[in-house]
């Protein structure tokens, strides 16, 4: 019975430190590098100790490190980019396993980060023989203008934008000389992608800010492009949280640490139990 009952007082312990820590999650801010502090807190009677720490939250929403920063502006459109467009998600994701690996591979010989992976699935949903309104042709939706800059040949039999290793390489590169330019801002890159070099760094210039990114010029840019964005954030943030999307667990309220709690006995209570069973 003693068992049972100490069983029983260790779970409400937990419970209780994880519940009174989950609704002050600002008080743990600013804890070392590890992401937990070790606290021993006497309670409940002389012979009873609670030794608790503070621990990575299992649900708590991570975004990639290249789009963390940002976190406040953006967890609120992710939110509901998840609930409105989910059979649309999980598909792209579906159709995506084929095309992810491959894409890596050449991301790596060109040092480009993977978030851009996503960005087929907005341009083509990863349709070789997608064209937009604008003559935008493949997988990667270039311009022939552009496709031409970066190598890609473009004739009535052949035109490489269609074929997945040529034009992700081409995108690559493209990548690549953006995030040059933008000093490493992928933001701005993935921006610069959907409208052109040309409108970010006007947008930029009408932001008269030192250094502004893409929350700065934001409004600058065409809606189009601020949503294109927008959805790359999304689905990136999805992505890295995809087994929390699947089930339903998606929940941006949630901290980044919790208190776990541990009990602790006395020697005499050990022996008590002990006794009992």
């Amino acid at each position: 019975m003693k068992l049972h009952q100490s069983k029983s007082l260790l779970t409400l312990i937990i419970i209780f430190f994880i519940i009174g820590f989950s609704t002050s999650a600002k008080d743990i801010i600013g804890f070392g590098p590890d992401n937990y502090s070790d606290s021993t807190i006497d309670t409940i009677s002389r012979n009873v100790r609670i030794e608790s720490a503070l621990v990575k939250n299992p649900d708590w929403v991570a975004y990639p490190v290249s789009l963390a920063e940002h976190r406040e502006e953006s967890k609120d459109y992710v939110k509901h980019y998840s609930k409105k467009e989910r059979s649309y998600i999980i598909y792209m994701f579906n159709k995506g396993k084929e095309f992810f690996p491959k894409m890596l591979h050449i991301f790596d010989k060109y040092n480009v980060p993977s978030v851009f992976q996503i960005l087929p699935a907005l341009e083509s949903n990863f349709n070789a023989n997608a064209v937009s309104n604008a003559g935008a042709v493949g997988y990667w939706q270039f311009m022939s203008e552009l496709a031409g800059e970066y190598g890609l040949n473009i004739s009535t039999k052949n035109d490489e934008r269609k074929n997945f290793a040529k034009s992700t390489t081409a995108a690559a590169k493209f990548f690549r000389d953006q995030l040059n330019f933008f000093n490493n801002d992928i933001l701005l890159t993935v921006a610069a992608f959907n409208c052109g070099q040309g409108r970010v760094i006007s947008a930029l210039k009408k932001s008269d800010k030192t250094d502004a990114d893409f929350w700065d010029i934001k409004k600058y840019l065409p809606e189009e492009t601020r949503i294109f964005v927008m959805k790359f954030i999304a689905l990136n943030v999805i992505s890295t949280n995809y087994d929390k999307f699947m089930d339903h667990k998606l929940n941006f309220s949630e901290p980044p640490l919790i208190q776990w709690a541990l009990f602790d006995s006395s020697k005499e209570d050990n022996s008590l139990t002990r006794n009992s069973l």
